[in-house]
């Protein structure tokens, strides 16, 4: 199987299939008779430019943003680059920024859709996130911290 082959068919099972861990994505790949290690799916996931967000029936799932939204890289580029911090408590997110980049960090996270979020406010070098609940708050943060 072709290196084209094995992302479309990792795409096909993430969007399927509730995958959390590298280990589960290897194995169920395994299944499909793609031969491959842990190590070459690990660089897939970085190559596709997965990431973990909430799941239904798991705590969190991989998930490719770009077959959901259309985020460019740019944009998640930003996010990371201005991002000093994040923290919680309850249902409420506070991501500290490089001072006049949480409008941008904002828009960031706005274009992502995450269906936890309310919503955005931003200021200077502070965003505030107001998540549904307290668990989704936890969920956004890991999945942030994962970008």
């Amino acid at each position: 199987m072709t290196k084209k082959e094995r992302h479309k068919k990792i795409l096909e099972l993430i969007n399927e299939f509730e995958i959390d861990t590298q280990e589960e994505l290897t194995s169920r790949l395994n299944e499909y008779g793609c031969d491959v290690s842990q190590a070459t799916v690990s660089r897939d996931i970085k190559e596709l430019d997965l990431i973990k967000s909430a799941g239904r029936e798991k705590k969190v799932k991989y998930l490719k943003l770009s077959n959901n939204v259309d985020i460019p890289k740019k944009i998640i580029d930003l996010y990371k680059h201005v991002t000093l911090s994040i923290s919680y408590a309850n249902n409420l997110i506070v991501i500290k920024t490089l001072s006049g980049n949480a409008s941008s960090a904002g828009m960031a996270i706005d274009a992502m859709h995450f269906p936890q979020v309310l919503g955005t406010i931003a200021g200077d070098d502070v965003l505030l996130i107001i998540a549904k609940s307290n668990s989704d708050a936890e969920t956004i943060v890991k999945t942030l911290r994962t970008i």
